[in-house]
């Protein structure tokens, strides 16, 4: 006899529901009923039964009519109360029609009138793509094998991508989520595909590599909006791509083109940094030159028109008094080229007697003014 189990003798085991409550209160009958069949059978001295056995059986119906009574009550009573959780929300049936929410307490139903349903409102639920978690905890093990199809898709460039994402979702309103969709898990699934599938193919490869969490956002955003629209009752937690790589089958020439991408960026960025520092080198040497030219232009113009004016004002004396004028355009001149003559000769008007002139005291300007 196994040790967990009790003989058939000794102690009798207490019933621990109404159902066992109900079912001994069952056999009780049944054994009452028998022992009455039992005292009406005729005894072996006569052939009636024997004195005085038909009111105690009646007495042991009335008895157990009040035990069954009092069972049925103690039941009713039982199923009329229930209690509803913190983090539960209860729906109340009434002959299978909602009638009313209970939050967390203690509450009255009517018993096989009313059915009351428990929501849980504050669970995080969960729907995962291209993997199952296989053992949560401190060390989770994912299992990918055989979810391949829900993570490979196509870019808006023609290219396989693996997307491997979760969504995590919580009922807020219970009424929608019993009786609105037959199965809303089912209905997260379909719709998040279909939502992320439609973005990623609207997408370049390199755009849904790079940009996970503004892609994450937009899907989270119309997978709410498509599930308002089917009125299932829940709120999106959180919707989050957890790895986006390219097939295994390709990795290696992807990780090429990555390569030669990134060479072609830093080649790109070493000659944008030769730019910005010989081009503007160059504009300002480019600006500073025509700013020259320019002052020059007008430095040049300016002595022009200042020779013209002085040349006017000469020609004005001279008219006046040509020999005069004439006379002290030559001193002018000379004055201008003796200095940077180094011998002086002194000639007669005939040109026959030549006298040099040294100069003693190497004052060339003293010279000019002899």
């Amino acid at each position: 006899m196994p040790m967990n189990q009790q003989p058939p003798w000794g102690q009798k085991k207490k019933p621990s529901t109404p159902e066992d409550f109900l079912a001994a209160l069952i056999q009780k009958i049944k054994d009452s009923f028998g022992d009455q069949e039992k005292s009406n059978q005729p005894s072996s001295e006569g052939d009636g039964p024997k004195p005085g056995n038909g009111p105690g059986a009646l007495a042991g119906i009335g008895k157990v009519v009040f035990i069954i009574g009092a069972v049925v009550l103690f039941q009713i009573v039982y199923s009329a109360f229930y209690t509803i959780e913190p983090g539960e929300q209860g729906i109340v049936l009434q002959f299978g029609k909602y009638t009313r929410t209970t939050q967390p307490g203690l509450h009255f139903k009517i018993p096989y009138i009313e059915e009351m349903i428990k929501v849980d409102v504050e669970t995080v639920r969960k729907e995962e793509f291209g993997f199952r978690t296989r053992t949560p905890g401190k060390t989770t093990v994912f299992n990918k094998r055989g979810f391949d199809m829900e993570s490979l898709m196509l870019t808006g460039d023609k290219n396989v991508i693996n997307v491997d994402w979760i969504v995590q979702y919580k009922v807020n309103d219970p009424v929608k989520f019993l009786f609105k969709v037959r199965n809303v898990p089912q209905a997260v699934h379909d719709n998040s595909q279909t939502v992320v599938r439609r973005i990623v193919g609207n997408m370049d490869f390199d755009y849904v590599l790079s940009n996970r969490e503004i892609l994450a956002d937009m899907a989270k955003q119309e997978l709410q909006h498509d599930l308002d629209k089917l009125e299932c009752g829940i709120t999106l937690v959180t919707l989050q791509l957890l790895d986006i790589n390219p097939p295994d089958r390709v990795k290696p020439a992807f990780n090429e083109v990555n390569e030669a991408d990134q060479d072609k960026k830093r080649l790109v960025n070493e000659a944008e940094e030769t730019y910005n520092r010989v081009i503007p080198k160059a504009r300002g040497s480019a600006k500073q030159i025509i700013e020259e030219a320019h002052g020059y232009a007008v430095q040049r113009l300016n002595q022009a028109k200042g020779e013209t004016n002085r040349f006017n004002a000469i020609v004005a004396e001279y008219i006046n008094a040509k020999e005069v004028t004439r006379r002290r355009m030559y001193l002018e001149a000379m004055q201008d080229i003796l200095p940077g003559v180094e011998h002086v000769y002194v000639m007669d008007k005939g040109g026959r007697n030549v006298l040099p002139f040294l100069d003693l005291s190497g004052n060339k300007s003293r010279l000019s003014k002899q």
